[in-house]
C-alpha cells in the first residue's frame, strides 16, 4: 500500500506548456464510487490498464492500491462505468524540482485545467509556479469520482 499524499491547483494561463515533458492520453471510468473509497480503471496511452483502490478522505492524504490489468479486461469492464468516462491528456512539468502533473480535460469536462503535485514535502506558496491558480486540495468538486459522477464544476462553466 502507498500513501497518496497530493495538492490540486487550478491552472491559469498557457505559459506551463512550453516546459512540456512528457504527454499521456488518459481514459479513465469509474466501477464504484462512495464517500471515503473508490474503485478507479485507467487506460494509458491505449497500451496500459490500471485498476486503483483508493480509501480515506483527509484532504492530501489517502491510502491508494494499485494493479495492472489486462488491457482487454479494463476495455469490457467500461461497459459497466458509473458516471461518465473521464478523458483528458496528462502533461509533464517540472519545477524547482518537483513533478507537476497537468491534465487538461476533453469531452463534457472540456475547459478543466488542473495540475497535481504529489509530494509529501509541504512546497510554500512562494516556490510554487506562477502559473498555478487557486488550490482545490480537499475540495470534493474536483476530485476525479466528483468529475465522473456529477456535475462539472465552475471551472468549466
Amino acid at each position: 500500500m502507498a500513501k497518496e499524499i497530493e495538492r490540486k491547483f487550478l491552472v491559469r494561463g498557457q505559459e506551463w506548456r512550453s516546459l512540456v515533458e512528457d504527454r499521456i492520453r488518459i481514459r479513465q471510468f469509474y466501477l464504484a464510487s462512495s464517500p471515503g473509497r473508490s474503485v478507479r480503471l485507467r487506460i494509458s496511452n491505449d497500451r496500459v490498464a490500471t485498476l486503483t483502490l483508493k480509501f480515506g478522505s483527509r484532504g492530501r492524504e489517502r491510502d491508494e492500491f494499485e494493479y495492472e490489468v489486462p488491457l482487454d479486461d479494463a476495455r469490457e469492464m467500461q461497459d459497466q462505468a458509473v458516471g461518465r468516462v473521464i478523458e483528458k491528456t496528462r502533461h509533464h512539468v517540472s519545477h524547482r524540482g518537483y513533478l507537476y502533473e497537468v491534465d487538461v480535460f476533453s469531452g463534457d469536462l472540456s475547459g478543466l485545467v488542473i495540475a497535481e503535485l504529489e509530494t509529501p514535502d509541504d512546497v510554500p506558496a512562494a516556490e510554487l509556479p506562477a502559473w498555478l491558480g487557486r488550490e482545490v486540495t480537499g475540495d470534493p468538486r474536483y476530485y476525479n469520482a466528483s468529475l465522473a459522477l456529477g456535475d462539472a464544476p465552475e471551472a468549466v462553466a
